[in-house]
């Protein structure tokens, strides 16, 4: 008979092992020697100790799942309650023991990770959706249309949750796409609306522009030109690929005529300008005639000059006033003395003129007569009131007398 600290082979070949609970048959040996039998049996249990220890790495450095450590460990403890090996089988079975806490403890860590990991991709996909919904209500379609985008691609790397809650947060994530993609499908519809619309009512104004630009009735066209301009404005953008080439036929149709305008208001301006020296010449030949001396020679003199005025043509606007203002000048003294001229001449006015000196006259005379009597007669109170009545008359008298010298009297 053979024996070791862990077990023994008797004198029938039965191997035993040595537990805590007495001996265990381990097997029996008849191919050699009882401490063959011994090392070979010793050799399976180093091969427990091997396999345990290659699990104990396993579970400590890799992300062994709880599940799958659970049955390995179930597979190992089958081995070694089965008792086909010759060693301290209690100390594999404390080591697998630990090993059942540690997988045990990393199960309820996973847990409580997998449900903080649960809980942050529960607020997250809540608050995408929370954006979602109010990205749906947004006008800035780019904007909104990109960030969407990128919310389905932040969805996709988030973990699961339970089967419900991610379906109702994936349903109403879906819907807020949808509900925005349909408000951006019908806003871009009404848009494209809105540009044919624009499209054919900048046609007309091209037509009606293009039609106008061989116009020369300045003044109406340009006018109409401002109203076409006005209603362009007002009509909108056509689509892309109309709106360049209608804007280059609109504005080229305008070119045409401002420019042909250009040229005409230029010579214009120059034969304008060339007006103004000619009269401006001309108004300084009519202030020579100032003072006026011999009338009838003045007139024909004016008369001549303001013939050549009429010949010439317009001047230009702003210079305008300032040359017929100085012929005025000139028209307004030959006119004042013309009526002077007429004053002097007119006989009726004469005469009325040496009645009413003469009527003044009588009247101072005999108002000196009557201060002469009242003094004589002591009454100075009345002497003087007829002084002041005198004074009165003799003032007007001198007046009577300066209108009676210009008719030569």
């Amino acid at each position: 008979m053979s024996s070791d600290p862990w077990g023994r082979v008797d004198e029938t070949g039965t191997v035993y092992v040595r537990t805590a609970d007495g001996e265990q048959v381990v097997g029996s040996w008849a191919a050699g020697s009882p401490e063959e039998a011994l090392a070979y049996f010793e050799r399976k249990y180093e091969g427990l100790v091997v396999e345990i220890g290659l699990l104990e790495k396993r579970v400590r450095t890799t992300d062994l799942s709880a599940k799958d450590a659970q049955t390995a460990i179930d597979h190992l403890r089958e081995q070694v309650d089965a008792h086909h090996a010759v060693g301290d089988l209690a100390a594999l079975r404390g080591r697998l023991d630990k090993l059942v806490e540690t997988v045990e403890a990393r199960r309820e860590e996973r847990k409580v990770q997998r449900a903080k990991q649960s809980d942050e991709a529960r607020k997250a996909k809540e608050d995408l959706v929370a954006e979602a919904e109010q990205l749906a209500q947004s006008d800035q379609w780019r904007a909104a249309g990109e960030r969407l985008r990128a919310l389905v691609d932040t969805w996709k790397g988030l973990p699961r949750l339970d089967r419900k809650s991610d379906d109702e947060l994936w349903h109403r994530f879906s819907h807020a796409r949808s509900a925005f993609s349909k408000r951006r499908k019908a806003h871009f519809a009404q848009l494209d609306a809105q540009r044919e619309d624009a499209r054919r009512i900048k046609e007309r104004l091209v037509a009606e522009a293009e039609s106008l630009s061989g116009s020369t009735d300045w003044g109406p066209t340009a006018a109409r030109y401002r109203d076409l301009m006005s209603e362009w404005k007002a009509a909108g953008r056509a689509q892309r690929e109309h709106e360049d080439d209608l804007w280059n036929r609109f504005r080229g149709a305008q070119d045409v005529f401002f420019a042909a305008r250009s040229s005409v208001f230029a010579e214009r301006d120059a034969e304008q300008a060339e007006n103004l020296k000619l009269k401006e010449e001309l108004a300084e030949e009519a202030e020579k005639l100032l003072p006026v001396g011999e009338l009838k020679a003045a007139r024909a003199a004016f008369r001549s000059i303001n013939e050549r005025w009429e010949a010439i043509g317009h001047v230009p606007r702003d210079a305008r006033p300032k040359v017929e203002g100085r012929m005025h000048t000139v028209e307004r003294a030959i006119q004042e003395a013309e009526e002077a001229e007429w004053r002097r001449t007119n006989p009726e006015a004469r005469a009325r003129a040496e009645g009413l000196t003469g009527q003044l006259q009588a009247a101072v005379d005999k108002l000196g007569t009557q201060i002469e009597q009242a003094r004589a007669q002591g009454n100075n109170s009345r002497a003087d009131k007829l002084q002041r009545e005198l004074e009165g008359r003799q003032a007007l008298l001198e007046q009577a007398l300066k209108g009676l010298q210009e008719f030569g009297g």
